[in-house]
């Protein structure tokens, strides 16, 4: 099929799912309700379903009663059961699919179940709308008349029990329809090449002669990877090599701190950023206006959404509450029961609301992905943004960046210490460091708080890490690949003694 054709046909079926969405959006709490309702009945037959009396579950509130919430160790020995052979025992269908995730703050891997109705219900189904939602606020857009490039992570699928596990990526690319195929590049051989570095001299070589119109990938890393083009090519921007390029849709990490550098690589005010959030786990968000910078809750993809507020996370007092009791401006853990037989599954993740008609939220971090050693309750929102702002006050590019505590010994005050590696480093170090400092204080009344007249914390110390430092730290973890992150704040030193370590 010529690719208008191709690219008229598609516009046509994708713009049809919008009137499925407004369906949602105007009945949220019912669509949710229904949809616990079919997850269990459909799992009422598994080992799960009957260890949890699933055939008496007429409601949440039964629900909630008799299913504990769980983290994935909880759910390791079903799932190690599952890649061993065994089937039926947390989901009906055959699994055959593991998304393999070292996640962000431990190194031990987690293989997260994937079911076809996950796969087709929720990871394809959200391709599609991405889409979708793009064209309804584009209508002259011509984004399938040119080509997708896609950057996703570098392990190769691997077969053990007649199950197979990988990146999250292999698996979706290993399974996409014919059409999708048709308007991507790199080609699927590419895409699945696992060594790193060799990948992405691979994709460049496949990618610099098409008609490149959207991008999709982890910011982080597509920077990487467009650097790279950039130079090989010697054009002052990319809009030169692909001048039909419309769109970048980005997920995985905070995009602000690289924002400046995507609009030198792309220097148009036409040109449109589209942040997503998925995970192994599933697909659960879209940005569905453009130049917004919140995401539209999705809540028709085989999810029920459950969520407990961050102000009770880990107390006594914990509590755990429906989407129908949400408010906005205040995070939430997130709790997920899938259809892949993750049941009221804590991934770890945090979010807060900014509006419930509809339901749109910004991500706001980790459970774990903090520094609250003093009670000052940093969170990887309120880096990322502080972050980003000095950057932009210095004229300062930052690469990547970890911070943690320095304790207190004695009547040594504690502190926090960071690692940034920049590509462009402020004039003024010490300088760039009060800033950020001053910044934080002003996005977080805890850490101002603590930081008053250096009462309990002192001022920050800032180290610029050098070049290829944490790509270094990347590689020595075997970790190189586009959904790997650098874990971004911690608890403990135990990233930022490896990194000091690598940077002396």
């Amino acid at each position: 099929m010529p690719i208008p054709l191709l690219h008229s046909v598609l516009s046509w079926f994708l713009k049809k799912r919008i009137h499925q969405i407004e369906l949602f959006l105007k009945y949220p709490n019912e669509v949710q309700g229904e949809l616990l309702n079919k997850l269990v009945n459909q799992a009422k037959n598994t080992w799960f379903g009957k260890t949890h009396g699933f055939s008496s579950i007429k409601n949440y509130t039964q629900f909630a009663e008799q299913v504990p919430i769980a983290t994935y160790e909880d759910l390791y020995p079903l799932i190690d059961r599952t890649r061993k052979g065994e089937q039926n025992l947390f989901w009906p269908s055959t699994i055959k699919w593991f998304a393999k995730s070292s996640g962000t703050t431990n190194a031990k891997s987690k293989f997260i179940p994937v079911s076809k109705e996950a796969l087709n219900e929720c990871h394809f189904k959200a391709g599609k709308d991405m889409l979708s939602l793009y064209f309804n606020n584009n209508p002259t857009s011509k984004l399938l008349q040119g080509k997708a490039l896609r950057l996703g992570g570098s392990k190769s699928l691997y077969e053990e029990n007649d199950t197979y596990f990988g990146d999250l990526s292999a698996i979706i690319i290993e399974n996409l329809p014919l059409w999708a195929e048709l308007v991507s590049t790199p080609n699927h051989r590419v895409s699945m090449m696992e060594e790193w570095e060799t990948k992405i001299e691979a994709i460049i070589s496949a990618c610099v002669n098409e008609d490149v119109a959207s991008l999709a990938g982890v910011p982080s890393w597509m920077l990487v990877l467009l650097q790279k083009i950039q130079a090989k090519t010697g054009k002052q921007n990319l809009l030169e090599l692909w001048p039909n390029a419309e769109v970048y849709f980005h997920g995985g990490v905070n995009f602000n701190p690289y924002r400046n550098q995507y609009q030198q690589l792309f220097p148009s005010d036409h040109f449109k950023y589209y942040e997503i959030y998925n995970a192994s786990e599933g697909f659960f968000g879209i940005q569905d206006q453009n130049n917004a910078d919140e995401l539209l809750l999705m809540l028709d993809y085989g999810i029920f959404y459950e969520f407990i507020p961050m102000d009770t996370f880990g107390t006594a007092d914990q509590k755990v509450i429906r989407l129908t009791e949400v408010e906005n401006g205040k995070s939430y853990a997130v709790i997920l029961t899938t259809n892949a037989g993750l049941w009221r599954y804590q991934i770890g993740d945090t979010i807060r609301f900014t509006s419930t008609s509809p339901y749109r939220f910004k991500i706001t971090g980790r459970t774990k992905h903090h520094i609250n050693v003093f009670g000052e309750e940093l969170v990887i929102e309120n880096a990322e943004t502080a972050l980003a702002d000095v950057c932009s006050k210095h004229q300062a590019t930052m690469i990547d960046f970890t911070a943690g505590p320095v304790f207190m010994d004695g009547k040594t005050k504690g502190k926090h210490e960071w690692i940034i590696e920049f590509s462009n480093a402020p004039k003024d170090a010490d300088h760039f460091a009060h800033d950020l400092d001053k910044r934080l204080q002003e996005l977080n009344s805890d850490y101002e708080a603590k930081r008053y007249k250096d009462i309990t914390l002192a001022p920050l110390t800032m180290h610029k890490g050098r070049e290829k430092l944490f790509h270094d730290w990347l590689k020595d973890k075997n970790k190189l690949g586009g959904q790997n992150k650098i874990p971004r704040l911690s608890n403990s030193r135990d990233f930022l003694e490896t990194l000091l370590a690598m940077n002396a």
